[in-house]
């Protein structure tokens, strides 16, 4: 299917589009919230600026679009050409093909970079699609989500040094052995 817009239509319609204040990403800070879970916004320090920053668990969540981001979509090189596997929830757009190709391709390759930078750093990196975020799956997701956190805090936090734990021994008995009592 070919573009109803002209090119200045179309320029204008994505213009509009914002990388903040998504509605996916709102979802799930609303679910974050109402579960007792604190978070900063967009906190510039962080390497790839995460949508959201939980420093208590040093995790960094990143709410990617599934088009933005290409989730599910293969690309192959043959012969100087592309050749494209559309996801279910990712499609290319037919026209300008290979702007958008390059374009998600160096979307998914940032991404990767500031993933590993987060991982070598101590973080662990939480990444959500659009797609696990519909009203069908949302509360599944953000369970998931609530187990890697809480998995990963004691993990961290966990102490080292278990010299204190406590092995039970066999030891004697301090009271009688069992009697037994005529009624």
């Amino acid at each position: 299917m070919t573009d109803i817009m002209t090119p200045i239509q179309r320029h204008r319609c994505m213009s509009h589009i914002r990388s903040r204040n998504t509605k996916p990403e709102i979802k799930v800070r609303q679910w974050l919230w109402r579960h007792g879970y604190r978070y900063r916004l967009c906190v510039k320090g962080v390497p790839g600026k995460p949508d959201i920053v939980m420093r208590k668990y040093r995790t960094a969540i990143f709410v990617n679009g599934c088009f933005w981001h290409g989730h599910g979509v293969q690309f192959t090189m043959h012969n100087s050409q592309f050749t494209i596997e559309n996801s279910e929830c990712c499609r290319i757009p037919q026209s300008n093909t290979d702007f958008w190709i390059r374009k998600i391709q160096s979307n998914q390759e940032r991404d990767q970079q500031n993933y590993r930078i987060l991982r070598e750093n101590g973080w662990q990196v939480i990444v959500l699609w659009e797609c696990q975020l519909k009203p069908k799956y949302l509360e599944q997701t953000m369970l998931r989500i609530e187990v890697q956190l809480h998995d990963y805090y004691l993990a961290t936090f966990n102490p080292k040094d278990k010299s204190y734990i406590h092995v039970e021994e066999e030891l004697p008995m301090a009271a009688e052995d069992m009697a037994e009592y005529n009624v």
